[in-house]
This record gives structure tokens, sequence and C-alpha cells, in this order.
């Protein structure tokens, strides 16, 4: 295996907060009517049970919840950037009598990180073959919230991190973690490097943390083409696509060469290299 390099870690912190309050809209209970019919009646159909209804306080008794529990709940109401159909951010939900809202906030924390890959051997560049990545993470945004689904809220995208003519070698990834920020040590040590992303391709990152209910990365258009401190080095036009062309060691007549080498991760190397706490 390859040894696989990363620049080290470096956490910019910034911030805001928001908070909402409101109520839910509780139905009345149907009444069934007895008697004698000539006819049966159609049976009802069965309703879905709301994951979390409110009760006659009008909210869901949330106390006692564990991480995970809350971790699960914070899945169902946000929806990231790629999942918000109704425009560019990252929206908080609110369906009243379905998903609360909670007697008890949950305190939330969006998270959106600056991903700056580089070439760990360029010298692989030029036959076509998939290079090895390192990369450097740094926060850009920071908005706390205080969640209980009662109504909507939207978090607008940092400008600079989803800009469409931003550096082929800048990924962006937003992270949605329950109680406090994530420190250096719950940052991701590996993050998906893939070719032919989708829409709806999540990606794979490794957080070293519980804690982090949801993400999404947005990876770099074109890695390929960066030099190892992180800047384009040539037009990714000109640059093979990883695995598109054969090689001496992987000819395409024995194998695909875009499964001949597969390295599909980048490492940061300040965890590689970090000496073992005593």
């Amino acid at each position: 295996m390859p040894v696989v390099a990363a620049l080290a870690v470096a956490v910019l912190f910034t911030g805001g907060c928001s908070s909402s309050h409101g109520t839910s809209l509780s139905g009345d209970p149907s009444e069934s009517a007895t008697g004698v019919s000539e006819s049966p009646s159609p049976s009802p159909t069965p309703s879905l049970t709301p994951p979390y209804p409110t009760g006659a306080s009008g909210c869901h008794d949330n106390k006692g919840w564990t991480a995970e529990e809350s971790g699960e709940w914070v899945r169902r109401v946000v929806d990231t950037p790629k999942e918000n159909y109704r425009g560019d951010g990252l929206r908080v939900a609110s369906m009243p009598g379905y998903n609360g809202p909670l007697c008890r906030k949950i305190t939330v924390q969006v998270e959106f990180w600056k991903l700056v890959y580089g070439v760990a051997n360029g010298e692989r560049l030029a036959d076509g073959t998939r290079p090895d990545y390192y990369f450097d993470i740094s926060r850009v945004k920071r908005v706390e919230l205080r969640a209980d689904a009662s109504v909507e809220q939207k978090i607008a995208l940092p400008t600079s991190l989803y800009a469409t003519d931003r550096s082929p070698c800048q990924g962006g990834l937003v992270s949605i973690t329950v109680g406090k920020p994530l420190t250096s040590k719950e940052l991701p040590e590996e993050v998906e490097v893939g070719e032919g992303e989708d829409r709806w391709s999540r990606g794979t990152v490794d957080f070293r943390s519980k804690r982090v209910a949801d993400f999404e990365l947005s990876q770099p258009s074109a890695p390929q083409v960066c030099s190892p401190d992180g800047k384009p080095t040539a037009d990714p036009a000109d640059v093979p696509t990883p695995g598109s062309q054969p090689t001496d060691l992987y000819p395409t007549d024995l194998y695909p060469t875009d499964l001949y080498p597969t390295p599909d991760r980048s490492f940061d190397i300040g965890d590689v290299l970090r000496s073992p706490t005593p």
C-alpha cells in the first residue's frame, strides 16, 4: 500500500446562533359510530404513526434522550445543501405533529469546513493513474442552533466555499453535530476522493466522533492537477482523468483501468506522524 500524506489540521473559528419558539397543531380524536347496517363498511386505511408525536402539552417529551437519540432526531429534521430542494442553504424542517416540536430544545452545531487537496505523488500524473492525496481542513463558518422543530430555519452557505469558480483543489464539507463544536481530535482522518460524483452522492468522511449526526461532502473538481501545497499546476482539461489510461503494470486487456490502482481516500498526515499521547 502506498503511504499517503496529508497537511496538518488547521481549525478556524467563527460563529453565530439562532433559536426559535412555536406551537404544534393537533387534531381531535375521531369517534366511531355503532349501529346495525345491512352491508359491512370498508375498513379505514390505517394512518402512519408519527415518529415524534406531540402529547397533551403540545410537544414531544425528549427528557433523558441519549446522544444517539438526539442525533437520530436531528437527521430527520436537517436537510443538507444537496437535499434542500427549496434552494441553496441548509434547512431545518418543521412538521408539527410529526417530528415534534420537542419539549426540550437540542443544541446543534452546523459547521462548514474548507478542504484543500494536494497530490502526494505528482510523478504519477503523466500516465493517467489515480494519484494519492492529502488534505488540509479549516473551519469557515459555525452556526449554533437551539432546535426543537417548532419553526423552519435556514442557514446560508458560505459564498466562497460553494462558489462555482472555486479552485479545482478545493472541496467543502458541512457537519451537523449534537452538543458542542467539533474539536481537532474529532475531525476526520480520511476523506473520500472519487470521480464522477453526482448530485446525491454523500461521499465517505471518517469523523472520529459519534456526536456527528449528519454531514455532506462537496469534492474538489480536479484534485489530480493539484501540487503538494494544494494549488493547481495545470488546466484540468489537459490532465487525463485518473484511471482513464492504461499503465504497464495494469494493462487494459487484463484489468479495468478505473479500478487498479484505486486509492480513494486522502489522509491527514498530522495524525499519521503525531507521537502517541503518554
